[in-house]
Parts: structure tokens; sequence; C-alpha cells
């Protein structure tokens, strides 16, 4: 745990220090150029040098998440400029190349950030909606016993207050106004009425306390989810679906960047670590599918994963693997929360104020059974990639190194990886405690 003395310093030298480096506008050079973030490899590089003189935590954290946001964007070699104000944020922040969301559909993957935990080891129901109860502490209410308020915005009206059992321990959580709950797409357009509510959130001293602890805030932009639509203030690339996702991406990353403006303004901004990244990706066309969910292949769960923190200085890389997991101890650290006990997430905290980056760890993927699903799970050590199917009735075997469309099955024709594959996978397995659902719609039978 990083010491709550530390807060007690002279918050406007820290202001200080800090707004001199978030007041660069230099962009990010593209992918390859010497200017470009420098990419870490999990033992080359020392300790920050400026590390012991920038500000350390407790720190405000504000948590951006984008509904269906694929890995491929400008900050890692997509050519097309569909979001300028994150690649800016980008190049001075820490960049994850190889972060995981928990699974591949909202409903059983912001879930897993919340609680620390996979989906298939909370109590809910069956539905393709689902909904939780009855579970242990979320982190909120335990960041809540700390005095640490939680305060979110949201843009879907599955993620309406007391609706999926998600709001535990917000002081504040609030919907957009005037959206319909639509159980097959997205039809509202709501960046441009998200950032006001954010703003609106954040303004309220109330919900931010008097200084003397952070706060955490989360806000989820859905724009991107199907149904793609155009958007004056975008430039127009064309209309296949990809081509008006972009569009959707470059409306959101534009009101995006007004939140970012407001909180570079804002006295408390210099004390604020900015994480983003998406709940699952998208898929067009990719293994014969669009959209999300139902499968867990690497364009619907492999996402961008970005965190800025006070004093940084210079953006850089990291190749190591990182699961959305990894976030409820990363965010508990960064707000100077007590240790969380009994997660399956590592904190990357230490990285983020200048320690040398761990290396990577295997990761799990975890899409539980309901109405439309058998179970989905997948299972990364190094650069193999195992997916089981059901009860662990029917396997794929990936090499994503030298494969990462994920077009050659080599199980059972790697005799070796598949042997070692399966004895990690179920041994992983065996750590997570398996909960079935219940109520609603049955479950599909394997």
């Amino acid at each position: 745990m990083f010491s709550r003395c530390l807060f007690a310093c002279s918050l406007a030298s820290l202001v200080t220090a800090s707004a001199s480096c978030s007041r660069s506008e230099a962009s990010p050079a593209p992918a390859g150029s010497s200017n470009a973030p420098q990419t870490a490899a999990a033992s080359a590089p020392a300790v920050d040098a400026s590390a012991a003189a920038a500000p350390r935590p407790p720190f405000n954290v504000l948590l951006i998440t984008i509904d269906s946001l694929r890995a491929d964007m400008p900050w890692v070699g997509y050519k097309r400029p569909i979001a300028p104000r994150l690649t800016e944020l980008a190049g001075r922040s820490t960049v994850y190349t190889q972060a995981y969301s928990t699974s591949s559909f909202t409903s059983k993957s912001l879930v897993g950030f919340l609680s620390g935990r996979y989906p298939s080891e909370l109590q809910r129901t069956g539905v393709f909606f689902t909904r939780y109860k009855d579970n242990p502490p979320f982190l909120c209410e335990l960041l809540a016993k700390e005095q640490i308020p939680c305060m979110t915005g949201q843009a879907h009206a599955y993620l309406d207050k007391g609706y999926a059992g998600l709001d535990r321990g917000f002081a504040e959580w609030k919907l957009v106004p005037k959206i319909t709950f639509d159980y097959n797409t997205d039809p509202h357009v709501t960046s441009q009425k998200l950032t006001p509510l954010a703003i609106e959130l954040l303004s309220n001293e109330k919900l931010r306390g008097d200084g003397t602890h952070p706060f955490f805030a989360w806000f989820h932009y859905m724009d991107p989810h199907d149904k793609y639509q155009g958007h004056e203030e975008s430039t127009h690339w064309g209309t296949r679906p990809r081509d008006l996702y972009d569009e959707e991406v470059f409306y959101t990353d534009l009101w995006i960047g007004k939140l970012l403006d407001f909180v570079a303004k804002e006295p408390w901004g210099a004390r604020t670590a900015i994480i983003v990244t998406a709940d699952h990706g998208e898929a067009f066309g990719e293994h014969g599918r669009i959209k999300h969910a139902h499968e867990l292949y690497e364009e619907l769960v492999h996402v961008p994963l970005m965190a800025f923190v006070p004093g940084q200085t210079a953006g850089r890389r990291i190749e190591s693997t990182r699961s959305a997991l990894d976030l409820t101890p990363t965010i508990a650290d960064l707000l100077g929360a007590k240790p969380l006990e009994g997660l399956h997430g590592k904190s990357f905290a230490p990285e983020l104020l200048g320690e040398p980056p761990a290396p990577s760890h295997d990761i799990v993927t975890d899409l539980p059974e309901d109405e439309f699903n058998q179970r989905r799970r997948t299972f990364r050590h190094d650069d193999a990639k195992l997916i089981a199917r059901g009860k662990d009735q029917s396997f794929e075997l990936f090499d994503l190194k030298n494969d990462p469309r994920e077009e050659k099955d080599l199980f059972g024709k790697d005799r070796e990886l598949t042997r070692d594959m399966l004895a990690r996978y179920k041994e992983a397995s065996r750590a997570i405690a398996d909960v079935a659902p219940v109520g609603g719609i049955p479950v599909r039978k394997d």
C-alpha cells in the first residue's frame, strides 16, 4: 500500500511539477519513428531516474472505458487517424500492447474489474444481459469503507442504476437521459451527453470530497458499439461497417478530448491518474463473425490499455500481457487504498510509477454459459492460446506469434504443445470457483 501521508505534502508543489508535463502538446510519432514511445521489455529498463522526484500516490483515478474498441488503434499502427486525442494521450502514457478484457460481452466483462473476479465465479442470472447479486464486496464497496468515493456516468440502459447489480459501493451512479433499452443493438448517440454528465459529476465537490481522500471516477462511452453511425464532425472514410465504426471512434474521441481538457484545467487534475481501455473488442468478418460476444478470439478480447500518472514525462510501451482483472488492484494502489486480498489480478501500479515492468503473466478470458452460449474460456501462456468450449469438450490451440489471426489450429497436431497447454489450463481452471447461473431464461445445455 502507498502511504497516505504523502497526500499531505505541499499540493501546490505537486501541481506545479505535474502540470508542466501535462501541458506538452507534442503528438506521438508514427510507429517505427525514433520519437515513438519507448518499448519496454520485461527485464530491460532500469528504474526511471525521475521517479523519486515525481508525485506519488494517492492519486485520484479517472477510468475511461470505450465499448467495442478494438486493439488496432492509431497509437499502435492503424493508419487512419480515427482518435487524435487518445493518440496524443498515448504518446505521453504507458501503453500496453498485449492487454485483454475479461470477456467478449459487456455484461460479462465490466464486472471483471468492478469485482476483481471472473464472471463465472459470481452469483448471476443465466440471461444474456446478466444480473449480479449476493456476491463478495466489489471494489467500490471496499473503497467506500476507506472514505474514497466512487462516481460514474453510463450511456446504456442495461447499465442503469440498480438493474445489473454493478453499482454496488458507488456514491453516485447516473445514466444519460432519454435512452431506451434495445436488446439487439445500441441505436443511440450518447458521447455528446456523457461528457457533460461526467463534467457535472466531477464538478460536484460533495462527490469529490474535501481533498483529504482521493476519488475514483469511471465513464463508459458507448458509441463505437453497433449501430454504426456517421457524424458530421468526423472524417468520412466510406460506407462499409468498419468505415462507419471508425467514424464512431472519431466522434467518441472528440468528446473524450473535451473531458480531458476539463480535467486538465481543474486544480485536482494534476493529482489525477487517467486509464483508458475497452470492455471488449469488435469483429469485422474475422472467423466469420461480426460485432461481438459468443466467442473469445483475439479481435474480441485483445483490447487497448493505456495509463497516465501524474509526473509522467514520457510515453512508453510495455509488451507484457495484462488483464482487465489487473485493473482492480492497480486502481486500489493508485488511490492509496488497502491491498486487496484473494483476487486474480496483479497490480501494475509500480511500473506506472517508474519501476521496471513485470513480466507477462498467464491470461484467462471467461465467457460463462447463458441462454445463447455454451461456456467459452481461453488460456494464454507466452504466445500460445488455448480455447476451451462447453465443459472442456472441445479445444482450439493457436501460436499467436506466428499466427496472430488464429487461422491454424494446432490442437492435437503439435502434441507437445497440446499436452503442455492442457495441463496449464486445467491448473488455472482449478483456481476459478465456478458458480452455476440461476433464474431468468433457462441456460442452454452442453
